[in-house]
């Protein structure tokens, strides 16, 4: 095993696919990758120009004097702020003494995916939790009555209704706690029972009412419920209201001075803003199980 046999765009190109398919939040289904671009370097920063909506009046036939508005744009930003790296050798010994030892490399940066996977999910969840517009009353769910479960998808729904929310591709994140009370109530549709060769995403169990519902262990733990155990929030919402940039920045093979070793090293760089806030909602939800 040497470092001449490796390839930094084609291990950069599967880390990144590896990291992506780990993704619950960051899937393009729940954030989305509108102004992703190109970024180099921690600290870059993408400007998204939202647009002001065009003024409705009433028109009168020879009378009315049209007066055009001018449009504006108001800026908000996303910033590359987050950096995560890893690094790993395999000493030349125990590379040559386990078995498929030319593998070992391989096996370790799948792992570091995952792990980059996973730092960057539970930072996308912390961020949605806290950037939601409407946060719903905490509230007690128990497996005795799975209709409290519904009752806040409900909640949760009619919230985005009357935000205008598209209907369409809308998700519902839960803890397996709140998944397990949901499954005892008849109106919850396992993913299973779809009948459809739509591509399921990362992490979907099902639907209720149009939400695509996916299971996570990265939701922030709840601050209002009587066991924290099983006190997570619920984030309900579309992907228009969550933008998310990353990449990939270094891969890189080489050997240490220090040891007779082949190393690898990897920069993930990311960030993420909510910009539709009224496209979110949360509900701190304390779940009792039998």
């Amino acid at each position: 095993m040497a470092v001449d046999t490796f390839v930094p765009e084609v291990w950069s190109a599967e880390l990144l696919t590896a990291l992506q398919k780990s993704l619950v939040f960051g899937q393009g289904s729940v954030s989305n990758r509108n102004y992703e671009g190109e970024i180099a370097n921690s600290g870059d920063t993408v400007h998204i120009g939202s647009l002001t909506a065009p003024t409705i009046a009433d028109y009168v036939k020879n009378s009315t004097v049209i007066d055009p508005a001018t449009l504006a744009t108001t800026d908000q930003t996303l910033v590359i702020n987050q950096a995560k790296y890893f690094a790993f050798e395999v000493d030349d010994v125990d590379a040559r003494q386990v078995k498929d030892g030319g593998q070992l490399l391989t096996r370790a940066a799948s792992e570091a995916a995952y792990k980059l996977a996973d730092a960057t999910d539970q930072y996308l969840a912390g961020l949605m939790t806290a950037g939601a517009g409407t946060a719903l009353a905490a509230t007690d769910v128990t497996s005795a009555t799975p209709g409290g479960a519904y009752n806040v998808v409900l909640k949760a729904k009619v919230t985005l209704d009357k935000a205008n929310v598209p209907q369409a591709g809308r998700f519902l994140i839960v803890s397996p706690d709140f998944y397990a009370v949901l499954l005892s109530d008849p109106r919850f549709v396992d993913a299973s029972q779809y009948g459809s060769s739509a591509a399921v995403q990362n992490g979907e169990v099902g639907r209720v009412l149009g939400f695509a519902v996916m299971v996570s262990n990265n939701l922030p733990a709840g601050t209002a419920g009587t066991n924290p155990e099983v006190s997570n929030f619920v984030v309900a919402g579309h992907s228009m209201a969550t933008t998310y940039a990353e990449q990939i920045s270094k891969v890189e093979a080489y050997r240490p001075q220090s040891s007779f070793s082949d190393a690898v090293k990897g920069l993930h760089l990311y960030g993420a803003k909510v910009v539709r806030p009224e496209a979110l909602v949360v509900c701190d939800v304390d779940v009792t199980l039998a």
